[in-house]
Formats: structure tokens, sequence, C-alpha cells
């Protein structure tokens, strides 16, 4: 009983909290969660704030739904001086529906990290290979254009729309103008989102598009490549020579629209995004994801490629990447990786683009294993920012977030104890700080 009550309390104490600092800036939320950590400890802060912050985003939700009439009016106004046409306004700002879910979605905070080899496996698999070369075949001369335009070869385009959106197979089922309205009203990002509910209006006199044709995912994107109105107004082209631009319901103009996309970002014509390659026992893994070194000085690292044989003598820039640790594959990445990143910013979609692409032009899968790893725990990783704070590593926060500032922190806990410093938590090496 004792422990009810004070849970209870703790309880009533973190939510009131909460409360106040969400009140005048949600982004010291977790500012919040810190500071209540140190009262409470962390396993009791997170039990609460998981709590909390339910009851947090449900009012949210509800203060969001009854000012959402007042704010599509001051948003029409906005809209006809971004150039929205008067009769497009009128006519669909009558159709705006505030969406709860969107809001639910936006706030969601995880529960799990996912590791390299769960990330990996779900995305680079054999239905996913199989149908990319299908698509790969059937628009084969069609790519061949496209690489000789633009400099991007075929299958990356074709991984690229695998990874999206199983090749068209699941483009969302959310409206996108009654999510991008719901987030525009909302207060967070009211502005970016508000910018892509314009454009998103612009694009339906400008391409044809419908209200019920513009389906996708609940932040907005669109179509096949799962572009933001910003993207599709800027980027998209008419691949297929029909005069209008369908990313939707036109293969070819999607196909095309990434081509442009990756173009313009600054894609390396005739370089690959990277190789897999295998690293000598005994390697310093310190070097690991901040070294920026030429294929040669790698080479003379003893690296070598993934069938067995040297690496070749290049002068091509190139950073190293172990994103399962000592234990999985290795990735030497080129300026085109950075590239793939602009597009998603995420390591683990940049290694997947690149991988897919390879065997959908043919290639074999990876050579090294990935290692069986659980998925993190948020509070997990939380407990060990916590730790290596206290035992003079500073990461920052105790936030559960994988960071860079974690990861080098890691790495020096790792160098200290002779240990592998890959900076990588593995549950051995999480156990190790823990107990320390």
């Amino acid at each position: 009983m004792t422990k009810i009550l004070r849970y209870q309390t703790d309880r009533l104490f973190f939510t009131s909290f909460i409360n106040v600092v969400s009140s005048y800036k949600e982004k010291y939320y977790t500012l919040s969660l810190l500071i209540l950590t140190s009262i409470f400890g962390l396993n009791t802060a997170y039990a609460i704030e998981k709590d909390a912050r339910s009851q947090y985003v449900a009012d949210l939700v509800e203060n969001n739904r009854n000012a959402f009439n007042q704010c599509l009016l001051e948003k029409q106004q906005e809209a006809i001086e971004f150039g929205v046409s008067s009769t497009r306004v009128e006519t669909e700002f009558a159709k705006m529906e505030f969406i709860p879910r969107v809001i639910e979605l936006d706030r969601s905070q995880p529960e799990f990290v996912s590791t390299f080899s769960s990330y990996y496996s779900k995305r680079v698999n054999e239905w996913r290979i199989t149908k990319g070369r299908e698509k790969y075949a059937e628009h084969k001369d069609f790519l061949k254009t496209l690489t000789a335009k633009y400099g991007i070869p075929g299958h990356y385009l074709i991984s690229f729309w695998g990874l999206e959106t199983n090749y068209g197979g699941y483009k969302g089922k959310m409206s996108t103008l009654d999510s991008l309205a719901t987030l525009a009203c909302d207060a967070r990002r009211s502005a970016f989102f508000s910018n892509e509910l314009f454009l998103a209006l612009k694009l339906m006199d400008s391409q044809g598009l419908t209200r019920e044709s513009m389906k996708g995912s609940w932040a907005g994107a669109m179509g096949h490549t799962q572009f933001m109105p910003t993207t599709y107004t800027g980027y998209a082209i008419d691949g297929d020579g029909d005069n209008k631009i369908d990313l939707y319901n036109s293969e070819k103009d999607a196909l095309a629209s990434a081509a442009n996309f990756l173009w313009k970002l600054g894609w390396k014509a005739g370089l690959r995004w990277g190789r897999e390659v295998l690293l000598p026992n005994n390697f310093d893994y310190q070097l690991a994801n901040k070294q920026v070194m030429s294929i040669t000085e790698w080479k003379t690292l003893g690296i070598m490629q993934a069938n067995g044989t040297p690496l070749p003598v290049s002068d091509i820039e190139a950073r190293l990447r172990v994103p399962a640790g000592h234990q999985g594959p290795a990735f030497l990445t080129y300026e085109n990786f950075r590239i793939i990143m602009r597009w998603n910013n995420s390591e683990f979609y940049a290694i997947a683009v690149g991988q897919l692409a390879n065997q959908i032009a043919g290639g074999t899968g990876l050579v090294s294993n990935l290692p069986d790893l659980p998925n993190f725990k948020i509070t997990d990783i939380a407990k060990l920012q916590s730790k290596l704070n206290t035992l003079g590593y500073d990461v920052g926060g105790a936030d559960g977030i994988m960071g860079p500032a974690t990861r080098e922190g890691i790495r020096q806990f790792q160098a200290d104890n002779k240990l592998v410093a890959d900076g990588f938590p593995s549950p051995q090496t999480i156990e190790t700080i823990l107990n320390f």
C-alpha cells in the first residue's frame, strides 16, 4: 500500500511538473524527465513519465480539436496570401477535418530502439529483392535514359522506391490535406506544415490532383516515392510525357522525379554508395564512424573487400561504419552515401538502400553475419547514459536516444577498460558499464 501511495504521489507531482514545463516550451519536456529522474530515480521516473505523457498527449489532442475551426479561418487567409487560388481555398478548407491520430503519432515515444540487425533483415529481404529485380527489368530501357541524363544508376532508383512504398504497394492511407491541416494547426511545427499544406493545395491546381487521390503518410508524404509537397513542388518532373506530374499513379514520373531529386542533391555519377569490407584482427575500432581517409589509406590498415580480395588503390575518401558493432558487418561509405542520407537522415536506411540496390542489380548479399541482438529498451539506454555520466563520461542527458555523444562515451569507456572500442551498446557492454 505504501508503494502504491508513493507512486500515485510521484505521478501527481510528475504530471504537474510536466504540464508547467510543457506550457512554456515543449522542447523542455526531456528536461522535466531528467530533473524528476534525479528526484525519484530512473525506473520510477520512466514509469510515471509514460503515464503522464499519455495524459499530456490526450489533453493536447482535445485542445487542438477545440481550436481547429478557428485555426482554419486564419489559415485560409494565409493560404490566399501564399498564392493559393481563392476557389481552391474556399472548396478545400470547407472539407478539412481534424485527425487526432496524427497528433498522437507526431508525439509518440517508442519503447524500443531497433538494432541494425532487426532493421536490415526486415527491409532487405527476399521479397523486396525479387520484386525489385522484376521492376528493374520492367523499366530497364527507361532507367537507362535516366542514368544517361542524371547519372543515377537505375538499380538505386528501384531500391529507393522499394524501401519507401514497396514499389507502390503501400503509399499510405491518410488524407494528405487533413493530415497537413491538423499539423499546421498544432503549435509545435505550425509554420513548416502550413507551408506544406499550401503547397499541396497549389499542386491540386497545377497538377490536377484531387483530394480523394491524395492519400499518404500521417506527416503528409505522398506517392510512390513519398515526397513531401515541398519536394514534390521543387523536384518532381514528368517522366511519362503526358504533360502532368502524378507521383501517385505514374511509376515513370516517380522514378524520373527520384533521379532529378538525387541529382540536385549532388549525386556523383560513376561513384557507388560504398561497400561491405572485412576488417583485420585487432583492428582499431576507434577509427570507425568518424575518421575519413582515402580508400588507399584504409587499404594500408589491412581492410579487404568483402570477398577477401584487396581494396583498389584510390584517392576516393571513405568513412568506416560498423552499425552493429565489431561482431557485425563493416562498410566503407563514400560521398554518395551522404547524398542518400539527405533523402533520409538514417545510417541504417542508407546502408539498406545501397545493399538492396546491389542485390537488385544481381550482386550478393552480406558476407558477414548479422549478430542476433535484441532491440534496446529506451529505459535501458537511459540507464546506460546515466551510469556513463556518473563514471565521468559526459554523454549529456539520459534521454534514451543513442546519439553521437552516447556512442563516443561508450567508446571511451571501452578504450579505458581494454574492451573493443566500437562505441556499440551490445548487451555485454551495457551489462559491464552498469555493473562497473
